[in-house]
């Protein structure tokens, strides 16, 4: 039997060995008819195929290649027998082929089986794979769709092969395909999804993570759109360690993956781990014995049930004598059971924690709670199937007292899994000073609203964030006042509900406190779904810190059926709900009320619309207006008498009672249901009215009328709160939140008010600040428009001088804008006298903004606004007039030590007055100093003090320059690639455009290798002719204009580049002219000033110019440089 081999080359093979094809005709006409598969072609087509203009003859040609093909593909076939495999048939020919190797990929590709066996299959036919698909026949129209459909295949393959290695466990061996399979096929959602999971089951979480930065980024800069179903998935799973995701082999038993660190959920003994079990109050000795938490204590037989609330734990139940009976497993089998309180939401405990109330809601150590003994479905009072992950959290809060320093659990699922349910409940079982945070889903709130919950109900008064100075340095200091202040009150257990809702600056505050010093157990919860950006880059960041990781995921027959009572329909209520816990209680509470499952809607949200239309009208009407309100509900916002109502829905399990006159939606999805039904006309009319109640009773509480009214779209009385708040936001050093505001109020304003300009300025400094640097450039163009109108130059000099964003890359981001700003600022100088302080501001903003394009006006003007700034006692003023030095240090080659001055001067000046935005700069310029004089040790030392100080006060552009920094140092292609891509969604295009091509072709060149094409960018002139050059075309490269380079961080590297191309060209001109340029930097290593990208030692190749000048000149050939 003949094998037809495509995959690459056109060849053939029998028995004997490989079948002489002929010429490049026959082959033609073999590939052309393979490619038809097994189809009649006709002649005419073969002939037009095989000639764009076709000659006289063309038809005996075919026939003449025809019949030799038919000799070597069948040698052994009698004289005048027909052919059995290259047939005519009709008006043409087909071939009546049995082994293709595409046919082999296409059926692998779609086989079926146990993952071993379509492994085997998928992996040998992609080792059948020689080259590019009928790469004989690439450029012609006829093969092009059989060979994009092969590729595909092929990448198909690659993918499914992937999959594979991951259904056996060997997620190791998946990674390096796909590592190249992305790079060559950038735009597959689904190469992207599967190089994550098999870096995080290869154990590389945070390689899968940066996986999926890098997916985000490549596809929102090539398509302009965000990740897919898919990926995001993969990418919530990731971050909540979701079983989903889990090593195959690892999520055969539920409770044996839903704790992520140190539990044993299976343990007969129900002990907590091995992480110092029994150390966090969670054990019990001798006869009489207290769950702490409960405030029962077991002794007498009888008297616990009826006097307090009973946890029934992996650790000890108590039995229905009253008695504790020790080492019972609760886990999947049996469920964990709370009894008593007056929770309506199912799968969740007793609210032990008296949330809603008022700021700092606490449980106190002892908090038993009376029981009735009514039905627990309907109390909500019944907790089940979550021994393994309530085990978990105990080994946390083991570990947390074992070590004596703060620690954090991570419990995330879907809406409704009864991630608050777990919270309370290990709340009641471990018996600590509690505190709770809710996240709720308003805007209407001050930034970190959670933590002043916690702070204000907390013992002794709580730190208060200093005024004044920088924010950034008051951020950290109040971060670490805190930490002090909490771990005070040891041992302690804070729960931040609804993480998924939380702000920035909630976020950061907690991102600061695990592993401080203290016995504080802090859990967060949060969704699965759609995680938001500033979650996952929470999530990512608290990483190395090692959280403990809760999974919830659906509650199993078992324990749906302890939850409704043993109902009959159990099972059916099961399959369902799917086991969510929320999606549970509502259908039984329908089934309870005379409906049948075939009636029932099938989606939760519709479930609650459902049960919602049995209440009463005017109960209905009470809940839309609570929805308008938030999660919380206060009784006086609400208009008319409304008690009955709230108790009403209470009592059917709508809402909590949280207080006096205070009331809470039992779940989240029970309110946004209700509040996304309303139309946006009744939803503006009630968020007026609740306003105006507002204003009346609470007028100071400016976020939520700043919401109510901006919602209302009252922008008359909305804006001015939404200013004011957002000036708190920025005295509480909450920037992200302080924006927003900002936004809110400018989208409110006519483009004429005279309100526009100063929340425009208020919106830039907060995005600078924020890291959104080109949002920032682009509204503070259109603040300069505003300011330019006014025709105020004191006012135009306020509005430029508020922009002191520390900069260290000399090439401007937005060159036009740039411009502008230094005509703008000139004139402004000119226009008359300014204070000192604002002088040198300006004269800097000249030197910053022209950068290396500004010649000798900008270094002039950095000059003077250095002298001036020393004549002030300002450290900030001279810390920006550093700053502009350094932007203007680059005049000649071999600036290194020019500049190590500057940095060390700042670095010592910020971190006396406490500048660390210019802290951090110092650091950043004293580490490309170094690097450029071969100081390594130095520069790695500045390199880490940078990027902890980023760290520590959440400037998030840091880590992505020491990323390139690292990469540089390692020489590693996937680091520079890694750190490009976190570059390029950074905001600094001046910096981030072509960068990875020069860097990947420098380290090529350093190493001797060949030079190859690559993005280059604005550094094309410079690196192209090397390319060409290494490819033979002379000519090509003597025919690119190289321009003289920008005096920048990369001077010495461009040069370097020149250098070699002039050495092969022997153009000795430019060879001395670039011999006398690079002089000055014979001490230094060549780019290694930029912190990005190196090409060695200055002296080596002004020793490679200095032999060629000294040579005769001559023609001869170019050598590929580096060689």
């Amino acid at each position: 039997m003949i094998t037809f081999r495509v995959l690459g080359p056109l060849a053939a093979s029998d028995e004997r060995g490989q079948v002489d094809l002929r010429g490049p005709r026959h082959r033609a006409v073999l590939a052309r008819l393979l490619v038809a598969r097994r189809r009649v072609v006709p002649v005419g087509q073969l002939v037009s195929d095989l000639w764009p203009d076709p000659p006289g003859g063309a038809v005996g040609a075919v026939q003449t290649f025809v019949a030799a093909l038919r000799k070597a593909l069948e040698p052994d076939r009698p004289p005048r027998t027909p052919a059995r495999l290259l047939v005519t048939s009709g008006p043409g020919y087909a071939l009546h082929a049995e082994s293709v190797d595409a046919w082999d990929l296409e059926a692998a590709v779609g086989s079926t089986g146990s993952p071993q066996e379509v492994l085997a299959r998928v992996a040998a036919a992609l080792d059948s794979w020689r080259g590019p698909a009928y790469a004989d026949f690439a450029d012609e129209p006829w093969a092009r769709g059989e060979i994009a459909r092969l590729d595909e295949l092929r990448a198909l393959a690659v993918e499914r092969r992937a999959s594979a290695l991951l259904d056996v466990g060997r997620a190791a061996a998946a990674v390096p395909d796909l590592e190249a399979h992305v790079d060559g096929s950038p735009l597959r959602e689904d190469a992207w999804r599967l190089l994550a999971l098999a870096r995080y089951q290869a154990g590389r979480q945070g390689d899968a993570l940066e996986t999926l930065r890098r997916a985000r980024a490549v596809l929102a800069e090539e398509l302009g759109v965000d990740p897919g179903p898919a990926l995001r998935q993969v990418e919530a799973d990731i971050l909540a360690q979701a079983p989903a995701v889990a090593p195959h082999g690892a999520g055969a038993d539920r409770n044996a993956d839903v704790v992520a660190r140190g539990a044993d959920p299976g343990a007969g003994s129900g002990t907590p781990g091995t992480r110092g079990a029994g150390t966090g109050g969670l054990a019990a000795d001798g006869e009489d014995q207290v769950i702490r938490g409960a405030g029962v204590t077991a002794g007498r037989a009888g008297d616990v049930a009826a006097r307090a609330d009973v946890v029934a734990s992996g650790a000890d139940r108590v039995a229905a004598g009253g008695r504790v009976a020790h080492g019972a497993d609760l886990g999947a089998d049996s469920g964990d059971r709370v009894v008593g309180g007056a929770d309506p939401v199912a799968g969740d405990v007793v609210r032990v924690v008296g949330r809603g109330s008022g700021p700092g809601d606490l449980v106190a150590r002892s908090a038993g709670h009376e029981t009735d003994g009514t039905d627990l479905l309907a109390r909500g009072a019944l907790f089940v199937g979550r021994g393994g992950e309530l085990a978990g959290l105990s080994a946390a809060a083991a570990e947390v007292v074992e070590r004596g320093r703060m620690g954090l659990a991570l419990v995330a699922g879907e809406a409704g899994a009864g991630k608050t349910a777990l919270a309370e409940a290990f709340s009641a079982r471990l018996g600590w000073t509690t505190a709770w945070g809710d996240n709720p889903d308003d805007e209407g709130l001050p930034a970190a609203w959670p933590w002043t919950r916690i702070l204000d109900g907390l013992p002794r008064t709580a730190p208060s964030p200093e005024a004044g100075g920088d924010p950034a340095v008051a951020r950290f200091h109040w971060h670490r006042a805190v930490a002090t202040y909490l771990a005070g009150h040891a041992p302690l257990l804070l729960v931040l509900d609804d993480l998924h809702w939380a702000g920035e600056e909630t976020l950061a505050l907690l991102a600061s406190l695990p592993d401080t010093p203290g016995a504080v157990l802090i859990v967060a919860t949060y969704r699965t779904t759609d995680v938001p950006g500033r979650l996952a880059a929470f999530l990512g960041r608290v990483a190395r810190a090692e959280p403990t990781r809760v999974y919830l995921g659906g509650l199993s027959v078992e324990a749906v059926t302890t939850m409704v009572g043993d109902r009959a329909d159990a099972a059916a209520i099961h399959r369902r709900s799917g086991g969510n816990p929320f999606f549970v209680r509502e259908l039984t509470r329908l089934l309870t009320a005379g409906g049948d499952l075939s009636s029932v809607p099938a989606g939760v949200r519709d479930v609650v619309r459902h049960r919602l239309a049995t209440l009463p009208a005017d109960v209905v009407t009470v809940l839309r207006h609570a929805a308008v309100l938030g999660a919380d509900v206060d009784l006086d916002l609400l208009p008319g008498d409304v008690l009955d109502a709230l108790e009403a829905a209470t009592e059917r399990g709508f809402l909590v009672e949280a207080g006096a006159g205070r009331f809470r939606f039992a779940h989240a999805l029970v309110r946004d249901t209700l509040y996304q039904d309303l139309s946006r006309s009744r939803r503006a009319r009630w968020h007026a009215t609740v306003a105006a109640a507002l204003e009346r009773s609470r007028p100071d509480d400016v976020e939520a009328l700043a919401h109510h009214y901006l919602h209302a779209g009252d922008a008359a009385r909305g804006v001015p709160y939404a200013r004011t708040a957002a000036e708190r936001a920025e005295r509480r050093f909450a920037p992200h939140h302080a924006a927003r505001l900002w936004r809110a109020a400018l989208d409110r304003v006519s483009a004429d008010s005279p309100e526009r300009l100063a929340l425009l300025m208020g919106l830039v400094r907060n995005l600078a600040v924020s890291g959104d640097l080109a949002a920032a450039r682009r509204l503070r163009a259109e603040a300069l428009d505003l300011a330019e109108a006014v025709a105020d130059p004191s006012l135009t000099a306020r509005v430029i001088a508020a922009f002191d964003v520390p900069a260290s890359w000399p090439e401007s981001d937005d060159p036009a804008l740039a411009r502008r700003i230094v005509s703008l600022t000139e004139r402004t100088l000119a226009s008359g006298a300014h204070a000192p302080a604002v002088r040198s501001r300006l004269l800097s903003t000249i030197a910053l903004e022209a950068r290396n394009a500004g010649g000798e006006r900008a270094h002039e003007a950095a000059e003077e606004a250095e002298a001036v700034a020393r004549t002030l006692d300002d450290p900030a003023v001279l810390a920006f007039a550093l700053n502009a030095r350094f932007m203007q240090s680059f005049a000649t080659a071999g600036g290194a030590p020019t500049r190590l001055r500057i940095g060390t001067e700042l670095v010592a000046l910020a971190t006396r007055h406490a500048l660390v935005a210019f802290e951090v700069l110092g650091h950043l310029i004293v580490m490309q100093a170094n690097a450029a004089l071969a100081d390594v040790t130095a520069a790695d030392h500045h390199a880490d003090a940078a990027e902890r100080l980023g760290e520590d006060y959440e400037i998030p552009l840091v880590s992505v320059l020491i990323d390139g920094y690292r990469a540089m140092r390692a020489g590693d292609p996937v680091l520079y690639r890694a750190a490009a891509t976190r570059l390029a969604g950074a905001g600094m295009p001046g910096m981030s455009e072509g960068i990875l091509g020069l860097a990947l072709l420098c380290e090529r060149v350093r190493r001797g290798e060949q030079a190859v094409g690559g993005d280059f960018g604005a550094y094309e002139p410079w690196c192209r002719p090397l390319v060409l050059l290494a490819a033979g075309d002379v000519a090509g490269a003597r025919a690119v204009e190289v321009p003289p380079s920008p005096r920048d961080l990369l001077f010495e590297a461009r040069t370097c580049l020149h250098a070699l191309s002039a050495i092969e060209l022997d153009d000795r001109e430019t060879m001395t002219r670039l011999h006398r340029a690079l002089a000055p930097a014979a001490d230094e290593v060549a780019g290694a000033g930029s912190g990005l990208v190196t090409l060695g030692p200055v002296a080596d190749y002004l020793a490679r110019l200095a032999t060629a000048l000294s040579r005769p000149p001559r023609a001869r050939a170019a050598r590929a440089p580096g060689r």
